[in-house]
This record gives C-alpha cells, structure tokens and sequence, in this order.
C-alpha cells in the first residue's frame, strides 16, 4: 500500500511564539519550528501498515524553506519520499488555501491511503483532512484512536465523550488519527543518515497547476486585525505567617471569588 502523509511545521510551543507585525501572520521564520508531535503519529501508523505489508511512505508539507525540517524528520523516522511544497505566494493561506494545494499534490502521487494527524498543534483546527478529502473525493475516516489495514480496508476504533463507534471503509481513502493511536518511534542513528539519500523534491504553485490568486492573505477567508503581546507575568504576594495564615489565605480566595 502506497501511502501519503500530510505533516505541518509548527512553531515550536517551548519559544517565544508571535504575529509578523507586518500583516499579523503567525511568525513561521523567526522562531524556532519542528514538526507537529500530532503528525508525528499519522507518520507512525502509515510506517506500521506498510512494514505490516508493502509499499511506502511519501510525506508531504506546505510552508516557508524551514518547513522542510518537518518532512526531514519524517524521512529520518522511515518515511521513503519527501515533497514541499513551497512558494512565496502562499505566505498567509487558510486552510481551504492549504487543503488546496495538498489535493493538488496528493494527485501527482501514486496513493492508496492518505494520512493526517487529528489536528496541528499551531491552529488546533482538525477541518484539513476532511477539506482534502471533499477535493479528492474520497471518503474521510477520521479520528482514528486504533487503526487496523488488511489491504485496501481500513477499520477505526473513534472514541468519543459517551460511546466507542467502530468505522470500517476501503480504499482509496483519507484517514486521521489521534494521539491515542500508538506512541511515534524516535529516528535511530540509521535512519537519520539514511534520510539525507532518500527522494526530497520541493514543487511551486506552478508544479501543481495552482494560480497565485488562490492562496495567500489576500485570499484568506479570514484574518488576524489586531494581537497585543502577552503582558509579562507579575510578582506573586508573599504572606508571612504570624498564626494567621489561614485567615489571610481565606481573605485572599474570598477577594478573587474562588469562596
């Protein structure tokens, strides 16, 4: 089974995250990224189903020269190809923007199963892999807390608040999966040197046929009109107990409404 995983690079949740005071995009150069830990476990169960059997894992990701970092990563774990997709006019697109260009590249790939982690860990959104698969006309199985393949039949275990569903579907189709899926593999030292001969290409807006018109800000359905810097956190109030901590620690809840 061939196999395509959507991954994103994302700012990295330990730096110092903020908007581009240019056009209140969220910073993808000027902070430190890697690739999103949810993707890390679509990458996981696409390398499971195809050592289960044969094939082999393309991973593909849309953002600026760092992102290749995220697809790198992927390789290292034991992906087989990488794809960026990379433009300057993509700068600032939504995601009906990116489900775009991923179907576009998606098409170009030789698939039986498309893969997506449930969500990034940047938007939180979780709405790609659905959006990709209205443009690829395929079937979205998603949220995916165990997955089993025999073949081109793919089965979810989808757990939610209050009951368990059971989801089977056949290929060719798109599937996302949960943190609960199974623990991501960390690349070995074999796998990190192996990574640097695999297949790595990198496609424009002209490699997939898409017009600039369709990405980007301007194209956005939604945007960013203003953001104010987190203010710095303040010193906390120390109290000394003088035998009445207690009533203090009271008069303190009682104040901001806790008792």
């Amino acid at each position: 089974m061939n196999i395509v995983v959507c991954v994103k690079y994302v700012p990295d949740a330990t730096a110092d995250r903020t908007f581009n005071s240019s056009d209140n995009t969220v910073d993808r150069v000027g902070v430190d990224g890697l690739l999103s830990e949810l993707d890390e476990y679509a990458v996981e169960q696409a390398l499971q189903i195809v050592e289960s059997g044969e094939g082999e894992v393309t991973v593909v990701t849309v953002g600026p020269d760092q992102a290749s970092a995220a697809v790198r990563k992927a390789l290292q774990m034991g992906a087989d190809k990488g794809v960026h997709i990379v433009d300057d006019a993509i700068h600032g697109s939504d995601a009906a923007a990116t489900s775009l260009l991923l179907a576009e590249a998606i098409k170009k790939l030789d698939y039986d199963l498309v893969v997506f982690g449930m969500a990034s860990t940047d938007g939180g959104m979780g709405i790609v892999p659905t959006m990709v698969a209205e443009r690829l006309g395929l079937p979205a199985v998603t949220y995916g807390s165990e997955i089993t393949a025999d073949g081109s039949n793919i089965t979810i275990r989808r757990d939610g608040d209050t009951a368990t569903q059971t989801i089977e579907a056949s290929g060719p189709l798109v599937l996302s999966v949960t943190d609960q899926s199974g623990e991501a593999r960390y690349p070995s030292f074999k796998g990190i040197m192996a990574a640097k001969k695999k297949p790595f290409e990198e496609w424009s807006l002209a490699d997939l046929g898409v017009d600039a018109s369709q990405v980007g800000l301007d194209a956005a359905w939604t945007k960013v009109a203003s953001f104010t810097p987190r203010p710095p956190r303040e010193a906390g109030q120390i109290v000394t107990d003088e035998g009445d901590g207690g009533v203090k620690l009271v008069e303190y809840l009682a104040s901001q409404k806790f008792v």
